[in-house]
C-alpha cells in the first residue's frame, strides 16, 4: 500500500497544513468538511502538493520535516519539489529550502 504525504492550502487564511494517508481523496474531504479539528477554520482547503511513499515509516518521516518548515520555507519546497520527492533520500535537501 502507498502512503501520501500531502500538503494543502487555504487561500482564505493563507495556511498550510502538512499531513500523510493513504487515501488522499478521503482525507481532503475530511478537511474540507470541518470534521478536522485543525483544519476546520481554512475551508476550503486546497491540494497543493503531495508524494508517494512506500511505507508509512517514510511518510511519517517526511511529514515530520514538512511540519517543521516555516511557512516561508514551505511555500519555496513546494516550488522546488512540484511534482513531488521521489525517495526519501531526496528529502536531504530540504534544510536548504
Amino acid at each position: 500500500m502507498d502512503y501520501i504525504v500531502y500538503i494543502l492550502y487555504s487561500p482564505g487564511t493563507d495556511v498550510y497544513y502538512k499531513g500523510q494517508t493513504s487515501d488522499i481523496s478521503e482525507r481532503l474531504k475530511r478537511h474540507n468538511s470541518g470534521r478536522e479539528k485543525a483544519t476546520k477554520h481554512g475551508i476550503p482547503w486546497k491540494l497543493v502538493w503531495t508524494t508517494y511513499k512506500a511505507t508509512r515509516g517514510e511518510a511519517l518521516k517526511l511529514e515530520r520535516k514538512l511540519k517543521n518548515l516555516s511557512r516561508e520555507r514551505t511555500a519555496q519546497f513546494i516550488q522546488k519539489y512540484k511534482v513531488g520527492v521521489a525517495s526519501p533520500d531526496d528529502s536531504r535537501g530540504m534544510s536548504g529550502c
